[in-house]
């Protein structure tokens, strides 16, 4: 039972696309929209064993690597949090598959499409349930790659191909420094398999490896944490490595509803919490975290509340949502980190799911200044819309409330430098947050309209198949949180077992409970005051945040705008670290040392350097006396004044760091 939610998912794109001829499109999109939902249901049964019964299950399947040094199984690991993240991708899954039906049936390549988002659904299962870092990894790309392919679905667009590039090459900078973490680790603990690296984690921490760099003593177990988490900061979209996100929109909806909700920015968060164990011992490396997330969270909200298109209001809003998520785990609170993980699957997909039904409403349209009205055309996903917003923002007694709000206490609670900024940083998001998603809804719903009158004239409510996901996750988003609070993070609680891992003196849920009142309503203050604040902007002074552009550059308040919009979203949607990653990699690891260094002092610049000093000696050999003796001299001369006076500076002058200049020195005159 606990390999088949894997396969099924595997097996639907195989038989989907193989049999879409003979099933017709609406056949074959059934045929993989049901192998997932079953895979939802074996789920549920894992769920109910392994995590209600407290019966984790370790599966070995079958030997992959194995050598005399290294080895490496197909194994699974069903934990508390194994099964609650494959309940959360199987669930979010199968109903973007359902609304994939409707929202996709004048595309002709519908089996294709449904064939990808099962693709993406199997490797994000073969992620969250492998045993060990290298099939952990196999999982991590193959995401990477669905991903890829889903985001340029439609290939015949430009910016399509240049947002699933970028996303990939983006990706690639974090899986790099994932890959050199498992090779610390292999380094380290001679093993890659989860249930040994942890063990030995303690041993590493009292008695402490080091790794040397540039003749420099680092310790072990930070290197390989930090470098784990910047595999994290590529797929969950930190900040540094957070540009692919916005722009993978262009994919469809549904995708931004999976990629978003419940798939790949959620691996990031994952690997955090899976690794725990090590970075209970890190304590430099936890510091890291927490301050990258809080930074990730302020800078995302902020650029969120200028943006203009629908769907990437959510997108940032997601960004910001993971600096949370990557915050409780930098505080230690990683159950809190997976709870919020699971909340926000609920009604993340919710609200993207929802912006569909609002573009397949306007005839495609997701500018928000070109709508406004439409409340009365379609006020069923205005409702969906509404709940979604309302979880998000963290209104009490729904779904975000019971998560976000604890995360900003355990940061109070936190008495450390990092502990302070990322509970600052984390109530100003608040603020930002409640006022992005208000405007959202003002924008689109209740300001006057905007949108053309022939797309209002076609304006309709969604169809059945695409309400039928959107009434799911509104009661998720409504109650999911209140009824898995105490059983996830409550006090006492044992949910979670030995799969994640606490220091005691980092335990912070318990302080938490009693910190003063006061600042346990703060949150809801500032939530308040963004509705309020979106609200007086949106009716009254829409001219300065949604149309800055407009403005004359005479007037100061135009200028203003203009210049709170560039710095917003230019300086900090740029890819700062993006880009000088890639310019190292092309002008100095690639032009100068490749092409330039190796090619000099390999066989082929040997050579030439060999062939271009016998064409130098040849002028020498003139056939005149005189020359001969003029040359015997000078070497006599040379020879003398080392055996004389060389030994006289010898402990000032290293004879090996003059040979390496001569050589180069040598090499780069022939090469000029």
């Amino acid at each position: 039972m606990y390999t088949r939610p894997l396969l099924k998912p595997q097996q639907s794109p195989l038989r989907g696309r193989h049999r879409g001829r003979r099933l017709g499109f609406r056949g074959a999109a059934l045929l993989t929209t049901g192998f997932v939902f079953f895979a939802f249901i074996l789920s549920c049964g894992a769920f109910y064993e392994v995590a209600l019964c407290a019966s984790p299950c370790y599966i070995k399947l079958a030997p992959w690597f194995v050598t005399e040094m290294f080895d490496a199984c197909w194994g699974f690991l069903f934990d508390s949090l194994t099964v609650v993240m494959c309940v959360v991708v199987t669930l979010v899954s199968s109903l973007v598959h359902m609304y994939g039906i409707s929202y996709m049936e004048k595309d002709p390549h519908i089996p294709r499409f449904m064939c990808y988002l099962s693709i993406f659904t199997f490797f994000m299962l073969v992620l969250v349930t492998a045993d060990n870092f290298i099939e952990m990894f196999l999982g991590w790309e193959g995401v990477g790659l669905a991903s890829y392919l889903l985001i340029n679905f439609w290939y015949t667009r430009l910016q399509a191909n240049k947002a699933a590039i970028k996303a990939m090459i983006v990706n690639r900078v974090g899986d790099f420094g994932l890959a050199l973490g498992i090779m610390g680790i292999y380094d380290l603990f001679k093993t890659v398999d989860f249930s040994v690296v942890f063990a030995c984690a303690a041993h590493f921490s009292t008695n402490p490896a080091c790794f040397v760099f540039c003749n420099m003593e680092l310790s072990a177990i930070n290197i390989i944490c930090i470098l784990l988490f910047v595999g994290a900061v590529g797929k969950s979209a930190q900040l540094g490595l957070h540009a692919w996100l916005p722009d993978a929109m262009e994919g469809p909806t549904p995708v931004s509803a999976l990629i978003h909700a419940a798939t790949m920015v959620c691996s990031g968060v994952f690997l955090l919490t899976r690794c725990s164990p090590l970075f209970e011992y890190a304590p430099t490396a936890g510091m890291v975290v927490t301050v990258v997330g809080a930074m990730t969270c302020l800078f995302a909200a902020t650029t969120g509340i200028v943006q203009n298109d629908l769907k990437r209001v959510i997108a940032y809003s997601t960004c910001s949502q993971l600096g949370y998520m990557v915050l409780a785990c930098g505080l230690s609170n990683y159950s809190v980190g997976i709870f919020h993980l699971m909340n926000h699957a609920f009604f993340k997909a919710l609200l993207f799911l929802s912006a569909g039904s609002v573009i397949h409403a306007l005839s495609d349209e997701q500018d928000m200044r070109k709508m406004g009205g439409i409340a009365q055309l379609i006020p069923f996903t205005y409702c969906m819309m509404f709940i979604g917003s309302f979880a998000l923002v963290g209104f009490p007694f729904l779904t975000g409330f019971y998560s976000k709000d604890v995360i900003l206490e355990c940061a109070a609670v936190n008495y450390t430098l990092s502990g302070n900024f990322a509970y600052w940083c984390g109530i100003v998001c608040v603020l930002f947050t409640s006022y992005y998603s208000f405007r959202c809804i003002f924008l689109t719903f209740s300001c006057q309209v905007q949108s053309p009158k022939q797309s209002l004239k076609k304006a309709h409510e969604a169809p059945v198949l695409m309400c039928l996901p959107l009434v799911i996750l509104a009661f998720g988003s409504l109650f999911i949180g209140y009824f898995a609070k105490d059983m996830m993070i409550g006090c006492g609680t044992n949910f979670w077992g030995n799969s994640v891992f606490i220091l005691p003196q980092n335990v912070l849920l318990y302080e938490s409970e009693y910190i003063d009142q006061t600042q346990k309503f703060i949150p809801v203050v500032f939530t308040f005051c963004g509705a309020v604040l979106a609200f007086i902007i949106a009716k009254y002074g829409a001219g300065i945040i949604a149309l800055p552009r407009r403005r004359s550059y005479a007037y100061p308040s135009g200028q203003a705008g203009y210049l709170f919009r560039a710095v917003l979203t230019t300086r900090f949607d740029c890819d700062f670290l993006a880009e000088n990653v890639y310019n190292f990699g092309y002008q100095t690891s690639f032009k100068t040392i490749d092409k330039g260094l190796l090619e000099v002092c390999g066989p082929a610049g040997v050579s030439k350097t060999i062939h271009e000093f016998i064409q130098q000696m040849r002028i020498i050999q003139s056939g005149f006396i005189y020359h001969y003796a003029i040359i015997m001299i000078i070497g006599l001369t040379v020879c003398l004044t080392i055996v004389f006076f060389l030994p006289m500076f010898h402990t000032l002058i290293d004879t090996r760091v003059l040979f390496v200049q001569f050589v180069g020195f040598l090499f780069i005159t022939i090469a000029s």
